[in-house]
């Protein structure tokens, strides 16, 4: 498993302007945005005492969260996903779903583990039925992405985060969602060895400030 650097900073929208300009005129485009942009759709996964949350908020440096995502409209691929955070490193682990499986953990069930089932779906399943993990949260968001070759740097533009609480409803994009309080931003950089100069200069803005925000977190204020 590859661990990578993140800096997370919370923004304003007009940051968000200030920082498109300058990242456009350096770094390009990814290729999966559809003019500029994509919608991000996330399911997040908690214990009863809300163990992922309280981590989070407590600041421990090694922890774990399972979602399922998918982007824009398109529900016909579904990705269940383990992020993994140790201080200031994190990795991603994903496997695409099936309807069935997709559609029995949005219901928040579990089932008889089959052999033929990808290892990270078997670990979720092992979870849920230990832990209690179950689907608590929606977190949608339109997401503005860059990428810079040297380094493998990915930057990223959060905005629009809104939540939504029925969780079954998460397979249908124009299920119920509000925003968040005080409409924030997000500021995303990630990056392999090593952050080019001219990556980390870009990034700098006087009304940026390093912050431990986590888009879950926030989206929990609801319930």
């Amino acid at each position: 498993m590859d661990f990578r650097h993140e800096w997370k900073h919370e923004i304003s929208l007009g940051d968000v302007q200030y920082l498109r300009s300058r990242l456009s005129a350096v770094m390009c485009i990814d290729s999966y945005a559809q003019n500029g942009s994509y919608t991000v759709n996330s399911l997040y996964f908690d214990t009863p005492d809300n163990r992922a949350l309280r981590e989070k908020i407590n600041g421990i440096s090694r922890r774990e969260k399972f979602r399922l995502r998918y982007y824009n409209s398109d529900t016909s691929v579904v990705l269940l996903e383990k992020k993994l955070k140790t201080g200031g490193l994190c990795a991603k682990l994903q496997t695409e779903l099936t309807l069935e499986d997709t559609l029995a953990l949005v219901h928040g069930k579990y089932k008889v583990f089959e052999r033929n089932s990808p290892p990270l779906l078997l670990e979720l399943y092992q979870k849920m039925a230990m832990h209690g993990l179950r689907p608590r949260t929606i977190v949608q968001y339109t997401r503005e992405p860059f990428v810079y070759a040297p380094g493998n740097v990915r930057v990223t533009l959060d905005y629009h985060i809104r939540t939504g609480t029925i969780s079954n409803e998460f397979l249908n994009p124009d299920c119920c969602t509000i925003p968040i309080p005080n409409n924030p931003a997000v500021l995303e950089v990630k990056w392999d060895s090593f952050l080019p100069s001219i990556i980390k200069d870009l990034v700098q803005n006087p009304g940026t400030r390093t912050a431990a925000f986590s888009k879950y977190a926030a989206c929990r204020i609801y319930g």
